[in-house]
């Protein structure tokens, strides 16, 4: 097991431990760190739980899907701002490399 797979299985777990301490089912866990998909995100996820103490699945489910949403809205900043870079980069070199 690689460093990255055995933060990502302490974080999912430690994520479990705590919605079951909260009194739901273990399998609302395992999902919702599925559907996040990162260590930090699921850590993130895990402090919203132990610093709120929500009352029902809805409030755990919004507040993970608003992590991701969140997320989802970095990464797409992140690829725009890099194509625009590409771009004003082709602009100022030309189009074709002077290497070919």
């Amino acid at each position: 097991m690689t460093f990255e797979q055995k933060e990502w299985a302490i974080a999912r777990e430690d994520l479990v431990h705590t919605i079951i301490s909260l009194n739901f089912p273990e399998e609302l866990g395992n999902e919702i760190a599925k559907m996040l998909g990162s260590p930090k995100a699921i850590r993130r996820m895990n402090s919203y739980l132990r610093q709120t103490h929500p009352k029902s699945a809805e409030e755990i489910v919004d507040e993970a899907l608003a992590i991701k949403s969140e997320i989802d809205a970095w990464r797409e900043r992140k690829e725009t701002q890099n194509a625009n870079a590409r771009y004003i980069e082709m602009r100022y070199y030309g189009l074709f490399d002077s290497e070919e």
